[in-house]
């Protein structure tokens, strides 16, 4: 069936992980980060290491290493510039035990994740998720999400598929395995805008999520703690980035989704499509 003549219901949500369903703020990629570099006496700030949040680990890496003003304090460092070789050093030898020293005590559930979950299967929806996490930080955050109650049907990390996010094969493979076609019967949801790329390159439905996320960079508390309207201008300016990279629709969080599908659904009975 293709998508145009396609009427029913959602049947599959693709959940991300840290910044959407646990780790409020998406903490436990950014220190790891930071200190990686720092051990090649290059200073990496904070908003510099969120800037490529939800691509895969050593993708980030490489986008970091990249970007002109590291590239900069690289080259001033090192008297040359950074290589693949470097990439390769700072990911495997640094990142990735600094990564999964940090996973487990930073994967808490957003609030409201359980409820939305619920909700969800009692529409028959299933439930699979895509992440930058590389498969041993992953298998870490899977464990840590099901001893507080979240266990997805299915969890894809990149190293799964072809290639990570932005590219759709993760939600492809997940559609795959439930047999469930076309994408318009599908969601994905995500704080990133590779999160919002990977599902507009999917061709399904996509939504940003902003309280809960890395571009905000706050947890549950300090989220509580920030006056409402400072906290609500913030949200707002994260919805229009995510908006513009192609969002169909942005929530204060997960726990807003099942409130929405019937908002999505009434748009497919009308003949809409992602």
């Amino acid at each position: 069936m293709s998508g145009s003549t396609y009427r029913g219901p959602i049947r599959m949500v693709v959940f991300d992980w840290a910044g959407t369903t646990v780790d409020h703020g998406c903490f436990a990629p950014v220190v790891p980060f930071i200190e990686a570099f720092r051990r090649f006496d290059v200073e990496v700030t904070v908003p510099e290491a969120r800037r490529p949040m939800g691509l895969g680990k050593k993708d980030h890496v490489r986008a970091i290493i990249t970007s002109p003003e590291i590239a900069e304090r690289w080259q001033k460092v090192h008297q040359r510039a950074a290589t693949e070789e470097d990439v390769e050093a700072i990911y495997s030898r640094h990142f990735v035990p600094l990564q999964l020293a940090s996973v487990e005590s930073s994967s808490g559930l957003v609030p409201g994740l359980l409820d939305c979950v619920a909700a969800l299967r009692q529409r028959g929806i299933k439930i699979a998720t895509s992440t930058g996490y590389f498969r041993e930080a992953a298998e870490l955050c899977y464990a840590a999400a099901a001893k507080q109650g979240y266990q997805p049907d299915l969890n894809l990390c990149p190293s799964d598929v072809k290639a990570g996010r932005p590219a759709p094969w993760m939600i492809y493979r997940a559609m795959e395995t439930f047999d469930i076609y076309p994408p318009t019967a599908v969601v994905k949801i995500g704080d990133t805008l590779p999160d919002i790329e990977e599902g507009r390159n999917a061709g399904v439905w996509t939504i940003g999520v902003t309280r809960t996320g890395s571009d905000i960079g706050l947890t549950e508390d300090e989220a509580a703690m920030l006056p409402a309207d400072e906290l609500q201008q913030r949200m707002n300016a994260v919805a229009v980035t995510l908006l513009a990279a192609g969002a169909h629709w942005v929530l204060d969080s997960v726990a807003n989704l099942p409130a929405l599908l019937p908002t999505i659904e009434d748009a497919i009975a009308a003949g809409a499509t992602p």
